[in-house]
C-alpha cells in the first residue's frame, strides 16, 4: 500500500506540472510544429545517445574490475538501459532494476554493483555541479539578470526597475561567505561538530558527504583513472549534443546558441532529478521557462522542452524494451545450457 501510494504520488504530481505547463497551449498547435519537424536531428540524437549509455556500460564495468568483477561491455550496456527503462515507470528503480540485471546476465552480486553505482552517481553530481558552475560563469549577465528581475519584481511588487533587484547579488554573496564562515567553524571546533552531528538532520548532511568523498576517492583504485575521467566527460558531452542538434529540427529554435544548449543541459539535468517518472512535468516547467533568455517565446520554449523530452523518453522506452527482451534470451540461453550440461551427465 505504501509503495503504491509513493507511485500515485508521483503520478499525480507529473500530471499537475504537466496540466500547468499545457494549460495555455492548444494541443494542435504542437501537433503542428511536430509535424514539421526535421527527424534526421532526431536519428542523431538517437546515434548520440547510444554512445552516451554505452560509455556509462564501460565506466561502469572499470568500477566493478577493482572488486574482481568483469561484466560484458554489452551485457552492462543492455542494464543501463533497462534502468532508464524502469525509471519511466517507477522513480529512482533504475539503479536497482539496472543492478538486477547485470546479476541475472553476469552473475556480479547486487550489492557489489550497487555501490559502484552510487560511487558513478557521485561523480555525476560532481560534473553537474561543475557544469553549472561554469554555466553560471559564462551566462552571469543573462542568469543574474533574470533572477534578480524574478526576485525584484516578487519582493518589491514590480519587475520594471531593475534596480530594484540590485541587492541579490550581495545577498547571495553574504549567504555564501556566511556557510563558508560555519562550515570552517564546524570542521575545525571538535566539541561543535561532534554536538552538532548528535542531531538527525546533521548526521544525514554528514552522511551524504562522507558518501561523495569516498565516491571520488575510489577512482585512485581504477586500473586506468584517466580512461574513467574520459569516460565522464564523454557521457556529458553526449548528453549536451543529444539535446542540442534537436535545437535544428524545429525552424523557431534553430538559431539557439550553443551557450543555450549548455544551460538547457543543466536545467534539464536537474528537472530529470525530480521525482517523477523520468523527470515528466518538471522538465518541461524549467526548461520550457529558461529559453525565454535566448528570446524565445514561452510557448516555443514548451513545445522545445516537449520535444526535445519527448523523443529522448520514446528513446529510452525503445532501447530499454528491446534491451529487457534480449536480455530475458541470453537468461534463457545460458539456463538452457546447463540444462544440457546436467542432462548429459
Amino acid at each position: 500500500m505504501k509503495n503504491t501510494l509513493k507511485y500515485l504520488l508521483f503520478l499525480g504530481l507529473a500530471g499537475g506540472l504537466m496540466w500547468y505547463v499545457f494549460k495555455d497551449i492548444p494541443f494542435n498547435d504542437l501537433l503542428d510544429t511536430f509535424r514539421q519537424a526535421d527527424y534526421t536531428w532526431v536519428l542523431v540524437s538517437v546515434l548520440l545517445a547510444v554512445v552516451a549509455h554505452w560509455s556509462r556500460a564501460v565506466r561502469w564495468c572499470m568500477l566493478l574490475e577493482p572488486m574482481g568483477y568483469r561484466p560484458s561491455v554489452f551485457n552492462a550496456t543492455l542494464a543501463v538501459w533497462i534502468g532508464y527503462f524502469a525509471n519511466f515507470i517507477v522513480p529512482r528503480m533504475g539503479e536497482v532494476t539496472r543492478c538486477g540485471s547485470l546479476q541475472r546476465t553476469d552473475g556480479v552480486p547486487f550489492e557489489k554493483s550497487f555501490g559502484t553505482v552510487v560511487a558513478e552517481r557521485v561523480f555525476d553530481v560532481l560534473t553537474l555541479l561543475v557544469l553549472i558552475g561554469l554555466n553560471f560563469l559564462l551566462e552571469f549577465d543573462r542568469l543574474s539578470g533574470f533572477f534578480m528581475d524574478f526576485f525584484g519584481g516578487k519582493l518589491n511588487g514590480s519587475g520594471t526597475e531593475k534596480s530594484s533587484g540590485s541587492w541579490l547579488p550581495w545577498v547571495l554573496l553574504g549567504i555564501a561567505v556566511g556557510l563558508l564562515c560555519l562550515v570552517l567553524v564546524v570542521v575545525f571546533n571538535k566539541n561543535l561538530r561532534n554536538k552538532l552531528l548528535q542531531n538527525p538532520l546533521a548526521q544525514k548532511i554528514a552522511n551524504f558527504a562522507k558518501g561523495l568523498l569516498d565516491g571520488l576517492l575510489s577512482i585512485r583504485r581504477l586500473r586506468s583513472p584517466a580512461l574513467f575521467i574520459f569516460h565522464t566527460v564523454l557521457i556529458w558531452t553526449m548528453y549536451y549534443f543529444m539535446s542540442y542538434v534537436l535545437f535544428f529540427s524545429i525552424p523557431e529554435t534553430s538559431g539557439l546558441s550553443m551557450l543555450a544548449g549548455l544551460t538547457i543541459l543543466v536545467v534539464g539535468a536537474i528537472g530529470n532529478s525530480a521525482p517523477t517518472q523520468g523527470g515528466i512535468g518538471a522538465y518541461h516547467v524549467l526548461v520550457g521557462n529558461v529559453v525565454i533568455l535566448y528570446g524565445l517565446s514561452q510557448k516555443a520554449g514548451i513545445t522545445l522542452a516537449t520535444f526535445i523530452h519527448g523523443t529522448q523518453m520514446i528513446t529510452m522506452l525503445t532501447l530499454g524494451g528491446l534491451a529487457f527482451l534480449v536480455t530475458l534470451f541470453i537468461q534463457k540461453r545460458e539456463v538452457k545450457s546447463q540444462k544440457t550440461v546436467v542432462s548429459s551427465q
